[in-house]
């Protein structure tokens, strides 16, 4: 069990045995009565946010949650398919449940896994990852007016926008927080 105390935010919480991921979280005491805790919470299966107040001092249920590193193989379809490096036990897992994140993930990238009760619901990412770009349109460099730049697809199929300058072939590093140009490899 976990207290009200202890919460910060990407801490993993269950409630009605659904895991929840703490995204914000604020200690306030209202003019009567005890202390209180708001928070914003993520659904780890769903993506939907809900906000919630707890009393403090309330007590709340760990999720039965392991991380685990897995090597993304290939995509087949829509499916993802990771290996367990210790077992080389192979997962399929529908494009859905990786979401947005599918586009960061190159074939024999290794990523952590986040399985509750032997079911993935969600993929963790490093903050950067460093991607090739496919297919990027020149940049003329007369046609700005500051700070211009170009959509570049990667080899992923994600599309990123970059400076003028990044031509096809260029290794870049991009955020997987944001979706956004960090710089040249």
């Amino acid at each position: 069990m976990i207290s009200t105390k202890d919460f910060r935010t990407g801490l993993k919480i269950e409630i009605d045995d659904k895991p929840f991921e703490i995204v914000e979280f604020q200690h306030f005491k209202p003019g009567k009565g005890g202390a209180m805790v708001r928070t914003k919470l993520r659904q780890l299966k769903t993506g939907q946010v809900l906000d919630k107040t707890f009393r403090s001092g309330e007590k709340v249920k760990k999720p039965d949650m392991a991380v685990v590193e897995q090597q993304f193989i290939y995509k087949d379809g829509t499916d993802f398919v990771f290996m367990d490096l210790e077992t080389y036990e192979q997962m399929n897992v529908p494009g859905d449940a990786v979401g947005e994140k599918g586009g960061y993930i190159k074939e024999g990238d290794t990523v952590k896994v986040l399985l509750y009760n032997g079911e993935l619901i969600g993929v963790d990412l490093p903050a950067n990852v460093s991607l090739s770009v496919a297919q990027t349109d020149p940049g003329v460099q007369g046609d700005r007016v500051s700070n211009a730049t170009k959509p570049a697809t990667m080899e992923t199929g994600l599309v990123v926008q970059v400076p003028l300058f990044i031509n096809e072939g260029d290794i870049i590093k991009v955020d997987t927080r944001s979706g956004g140009y960090l710089g040249r490899e």
